[in-house]
């Protein structure tokens, strides 16, 4: 006979945090923003009691206990977010063309780069502040996500084509991710 357990997580919401859990989605407020995000799933229950998030499955399969660690991996993230933000930090480097790099409004333009005339653009994400101060640039948001891919976009933006990427390393590239 199959054994009947129960998985049963909790979360403690530190002071000046606000969690609402409203049919299925979960909005976290802070000193810094609000965040809101849907968790929905047959098996998992989700509550809020206090100063504490429940997240609970009954009989969970392999599936489900992984999704149980996913959600609470999420809300830990934004209740990280809303409280101290996430910063993450890259480098222009070039050996060859002096690479130009500014933020116009929301785009991140690569100017220069291997000598090509047109200049490179990559999106910035809604609620991310990127700056770019000489060969540092400065990615920062309460989203972990937004801040992640917007990081992605301007390292992807900066691919070396048609040339051997060993001798070819110019480009901009992340140095350091997290929080502050």
């Amino acid at each position: 006979m199959a054994k009947i357990f129960d998985i049963k997580k909790e979360i403690t919401i530190p002071n000046g945090v606000e969690v609402v859990l409203d049919n299925g989605t979960i909005t976290v407020k802070g000193e810094k923003g609000s965040l809101s995000r849907i968790f929905s799933h047959p098996k998992i229950d989700i509550k809020v009691k206090g100063g504490v998030i429940e997240i609970h499955c009954k009989n969970p399969r392999k599936k489900q206990k992984a999704l149980t660690g996913t959600f609470v991996a999420h809300i830990n993230n934004m209740i990280k977010g809303v409280t101290e933000e996430f910063e993450y930090k890259m480098k222009t480097v070039f050996s060859h063309f002096p690479i130009k790099t500014s933020v116009e409004g929301n785009e991140f333009v690569i100017q220069n780069f291997l000598g090509e005339r047109a200049p490179r653009k990559a999106k910035i994400l809604d609620d991310v502040t990127v700056e770019a101060k000489g060969d540092d640039i400065t990615i920062r948001g309460i989203d972990k996500e937004k801040v992640g891919q917007t990081t992605a976009n301007i390292e992807r933006a900066t691919i070396v084509r048609n040339r051997d990427i060993r001798v070819f390393q110019d480009g901009v590239y992340r140095t350091s991710k997290g929080d502050k």
